[in-house]
């Protein structure tokens, strides 16, 4: 499912940001963890699912984000090739612009497609169908 793989992602970079902070040094992951590289095959499976479901998508965007999840797997699958991985190389990983370019499109995309809470509080929205809110300021107070 789309979104267990968007959660895997996201989740996955979360945990390689406090991994990265830790400053362990290169080495190969044997012993007790919490080791980077289940993270990173995770976040590649993912990735791919992502590109392979949006790979047939008449959604311009949609094209947009399995491009650069076919990207940041490229990125992921070369750290997955070292035999030692440390910290360094997971903060470059981090902040490597295909990455977050993965993660901001995922963001937006998410955040279009949940449905948002109508709380009752807010007159200047509306919900039309689809269940993406949307905010009309001719109902604005003070207009």
């Amino acid at each position: 499912m789309i979104e267990d793989d968007i959660e895997a992602i996201e989740a996955g970079y979360e945990f390689l940001l406090a991994f990265a902070a830790q400053g362990r040094p290169a080495q190969v992951e044997t012993g007790p963890g919490p080791h980077a590289r289940p993270t990173i095959e995770g976040m590649a499976v993912a990735m791919t699912n992502v590109a392979s479901a949006f790979s047939d998508s008449q959604n311009d965007f949609e094209k947009v984000i399995g491009n650069d999840c076919s990207n940041a797997g490229a990125a992921l699958n070369f750290i997955l090739a070292q035999d030692k991985i440390g910290s360094e190389m997971v903060d470059n990983l981090n902040a490597s612009i295909h990455v977050r370019a993965v993660l901001t499109d995922l963001f937006l995309y998410s955040e279009v497609l949940k449905p948002l809470v109508d709380e009752g509080t807010d007159t200047t929205a509306s919900t039309p169908p689809g269940g993406v809110e949307t905010y009309d300021a001719t109902q604005a107070k003070g207009s």
